[in-house]
């Protein structure tokens, strides 16, 4: 990669570990860079050519379990460190991050697929995170409590939960993976980190590169990847170790009522982001233009696959024509493209599992009754921007999470009805509302069940200080964000102290 510091143990750089290479990328543990213990490899698949981008260590349950006792090992010295150090690593990893951003943009470019655009726009939030998280290390205040018994004094105050599991997904890789480890490193805890089997690089190893370069202790952070056949047994591995205090997950609803189910079993706490089926919701005195431009930016930023892209778009029915025209003209100017040219928006799917799926829901609503005014089709490893309407409540597509390039429109006769159509799903992560009266569109905001309501903007956003998490099915527990890390990754003791003799009845 060039960008970080070189050293006889340090991991073959990202330039290296391309498809021109195949020197394999290795497990990040206790600070040095192995192989898996079983020497195994798996490829790390480019979802433009279909080709390996990348040979990666395909670790196991005995590699979890030695980065686990890493951690444990490692996390008492981390959390006596002062706030200053502590938070001195994450300046540093934001300085190198920045001096080198260029890297970064092309792993994801490479190995996921992003457009440049969208590569861009989650490199943009790395150093607002690590610079929120150098900030979060002399957040954790205590307090002083009252007491009804006379000369006691109860303090109250927070220490790190010890180790945190993480399993991170392939969309938004880099971003997610850091967010979901990167405050609990501030707050004294140490992690191990499971990134996806489709982004090991970009939302792993990558990252351990990072933070290896800025000098972080052995056994705060490491990585361990593996392929999809030994996802479950490692990961059962984590979430089912009593050394792992926590665990921060984002992905699939399926996948994380498994990982909750499990831990909730062993009492132990969990943060998860979970799925979506985020509206964007035009009011009936909105401006038509702008909300198409939400709507885009919205539905088909990273091919809609983004936990919080929006695939149901309920519009007022004064506006529904127009707005339905001016869409379709709008999706139509974007062809898919490779990820690597700057006009890239519409990019490839990440891989053919996922290519299918989209295919199968469109074609299923199609043969029962909606319209495809555009796309509607798989090309080589791209899907074409869809815009769809007639969807019904019966149809799969109307209640499950595309994630792919597809749209729907669903007129609403009225306020109200826009707010039950919203409302109308099983989960509820982030939406949107557009109206001329930013103040009517607070008002409805409250009415709107997800965590996160953005009036006359995208429901893609995301700001590492604010508490980011979902209600119903789309999250669980805590909430990410620097505000929210306090509650999500420590363990809040009372101790009382009693300054003079007490007087016992008996």
């Amino acid at each position: 990669m060039n960008l970080l510091r070189t050293s006889e143990n340090s991991q073959p750089t990202t330039a290296q570990t391309g498809a021109q290479s195949r020197t394999p990328v290795l497990l990040f543990i206790n600070g040095t860079w192995q192989p898996a213990a079983s020497t195994h490899t798996f490829a790390d698949i480019n979802p433009t050519t279909r080709l390996p981008y990348a040979t990666v260590a395909d670790g196991d349950v005995s590699d979890i379990e030695s980065a686990i006792t890493a951690a444990k090992a490692a996390q008492p010295a981390w959390e006596a460190l002062p706030p200053a150090t502590r938070s001195g690593f994450f300046y540093k990893a934001a300085e190198i991050f920045q001096s080198s951003q260029e890297k970064f943009v092309n792993a994801l470019v490479e190995e996921t697929g992003s457009g440049l655009g969208k590569a861009m726009f989650e490199c943009s939030l790395i150093p607002l995170a690590l610079r929120e998280a150098a900030a979060l290390t002399t957040r954790a205040t205590g307090e002083i409590l009252p007491s009804n018994i006379p000369g006691k004094v109860n303090t109250i105050s927070r220490t790190a939960a010890g180790v945190v599991g993480v399993i991170s997904p392939w969309n938004f890789p880099l971003y997610l993976s850091l967010r979901g480890f990167v405050y609990a490193l501030a707050l004294g805890n140490t992690a191990v980190l499971k990134p996806s089997e489709d982004s090991p690089v970009s939302g792993g190893t990558i990252l351990a590169e990072l933070f290896e370069a800025a000098g972080l202790p052995s056994g705060v952070f490491n990585v361990v990847t593996c392929s999809r056949d030994k996802v479950k047994a490692v990961a059962a591995a984590m979430i089912n170790d009593p050394r792992v205090a926590r665990i921060s997950f984002t992905g699939s609803t399926a996948v994380g009522r498994e990982v909750a189910t499990t831990s909730a079993a062993q009492f132990k706490r969990v943060v998860l982001e979970l799925g979506g089926k985020n509206p964007v919701v035009v009011l009936d005195d909105a401006d038509v233009d702008y909300a198409v431009n939400v709507a885009f930016f919205s539905a088909f930023l990273h091919q809609g696959q983004i936990c919080m892209s929006a695939d149901k778009i309920i519009v007022a029915r004064n506006l529904y024509d127009s707005f339905v025209e001016k869409l379709i003209a709008k999706v139509s100017m974007f062809e898919p493209l490779e990820p690597s040219n700057p006009m890239a928006v519409i990019a490839p799917i990440i891989n053919d599992r996922q290519l299918d799926r989209i295919d199968r829901l469109v074609k299923s609503a199609r043969d029962a009754g909606a319209t495809i005014h555009l796309g509607g089709e798989k090309l080589g490893p791209f899907y074409r921007p869809t815009v769809m309407t007639g969807v019904t409540r019966d149809m799969d597509i109307y209640r499950e999470e595309i994630f792919g390039p597809v749209a729907f429109v669903v007129p609403a006769d009225s306020e109200e009805e826009a707010i039950a159509l919203a409302n109308d799903t099983v989960y509820g992560l982030s939406s949107s509302i557009i109206t001329g009266d930013a103040t009517r569109g607070q008002i409805l905001a409250t009415q709107i069940e997800a965590g996160m309501v953005h009036v006359n903007d995208t429901c893609v956003h995301d700001e590492p200080h604010c508490p980011f998490g979902g209600m119903k099915a789309s999250g669980w527990v805590g909430k990410w964000g620097a505000s929210g890390a306090i509650e999500a990754f420590t363990e809040q003791r009372w101790i009382s102290v009693q300054t003079v003799p007490r007087a016992f009845p008996f």
